[in-house]
């Protein structure tokens, strides 16, 4: 028998070791970065559902929180953490914690649509009540690069709007920004009140400026010149349309859950039409004098679903004024000021979330 050569056995020892890679591959189809972190958050995720439906939340809100902040750094979808923050956020509910459900609850709404209806359905509710025992603060920040923070706590991220939740009492929201003079805003909350706070920061005048001085002492004072006419007061247009703005926001967010609520009550009427139909019914059964006390039922949701539906109307309505009255502030500012508006360019980007929707002016003012 012959000896294989020395040199082919590194080749041999490689080849061995890609066969092993190839049917790990084989059986693993995502055999790369973020498939252990993805098992981890399953693992989590177990304890957490049979804890919430033994109806221990303490132990459940524990084991959600855990799971969420796996899955930030894991690799999942974002319907995947919507539905995580969505579980976690009515824990928090049935807990009594109002601020975080509000917080958890409207973060797993901006997915709205990767979410399971039931449970989507079940956050909607669930945001709607924390909403009644919080403040809802819409805050609007220029520059927008500004760092904000509320009773001394920063948010961490930097946005030109923020939608937040605090619990009722008195607040500070301060905005800072090298260069900028700090703005700052203090209100008093109270639960199921909406505030909306515009900050707006002034540059800092240069180090070494200051204001121009008369002529030597000595020099002859020329003749006074004739006064000028009284200079007209400057307009806060700043931050009437970061207010603008900002109620735009607000109103069309409003009228975005009503229009919501009248939808799901209208499926459950059309779910529950279907059914009546099954048994026999037919439109006129509810004309009858001895009609079934379920009439009583079905009218009374549709004059809930058509209350919802004409408020919805009435705050996109609202929002819509709000929103082009803004946007107009930018064309009209010449004619009110008679000065040459800026050309720096003014964006006006529509936008929409799971639960905001709205215009956000982009530009220098």
């Amino acid at each position: 028998m012959r000896r294989v050569p020395r040199a082919l056995l590194p080749c041999v020892f490689l080849g061995v070791i890609a066969a092993m890679e190839g049917a790990a591959s084989a059986r693993d189809p995502h055999g790369i970065a973020g498939t252990r972190e993805t098992s981890t958050v399953e693992e989590l995720l177990r304890p957490a559902r049979q804890a919430r439906d033994a109806g221990r939340w303490v132990e459940a809100e524990a084991a959600y929180e855990a799971a969420l902040e796996k899955a930030e750094t894991a690799w999942t979808t974002d319907a995947e953490r919507a539905e995580i923050a969505a579980e976690l956020g009515l824990c928090e509910l049935a807990l009594g914690r109002h601020r975080e459900a509000a917080d958890h609850l409207a973060q797993a709404l901006k997915h709205r649509d990767g979410l399971r209806r039931a449970l989507r359905e079940r956050a909607e509710d669930g945001l709607l009540q924390a909403e009644r025992r919080v403040v809802t603060v819409y805050v609007g920040v220029n520059p927008p690069d500004a760092e904000v923070s509320v009773d001394g706590k920063a948010l961490g991220r930097r946005a030109p709007t923020y939608e937040l939740f605090l619990e009722p009492g008195h607040h500070t929201v301060r905005a800072e920004l090298d260069g900028h003079a700090e703005a700052v805003s203090a209100f008093e909350g109270k639960a199921g009140q909406q505030h909306s706070v515009a900050l707006k920061l002034p540059r800092a005048p240069e180090r070494g400026t200051r204001a121009p001085e008369a002529a030597g002492a000595g020099a002859a004072r020329p003749e006074a010149p004739s006064l000028p006419s009284p200079a007209r007061p400057a307009l806060p247009l700043a931050e009437l349309r970061i207010g603008g703005a900002a109620l735009a926001t607000a109103a069309v967010a409003a009228g975005t859950v009503f229009l919501l609520r009248a939808d799901v009550i209208d499926d459950n009427l059309g779910e529950r039409e279907m059914v009546l139909r099954g048994k026999g019914w037919t439109p006129t059964t509810c004309w009858w004098p001895d009609a079934p006390s379920t009439c009583t039922e079905i009218l009374n949701d549709l004059a809930e679903r058509d209350l919802f539906a004409t408020l919805g109307n009435v705050a996109l309505a609202t929002g819509a004024v709000f929103g082009v009255a803004t946007a107009a502030s930018f064309l009209a500012e010449g004619w009110i000021l008679d000065e040459t508006p800026v050309r720096g360019g003014v964006q006006v980007v529509p936008s929409a979330t799971g639960t905001q929707a709205g215009l956000v002016l982009q530009g220098v003012w």
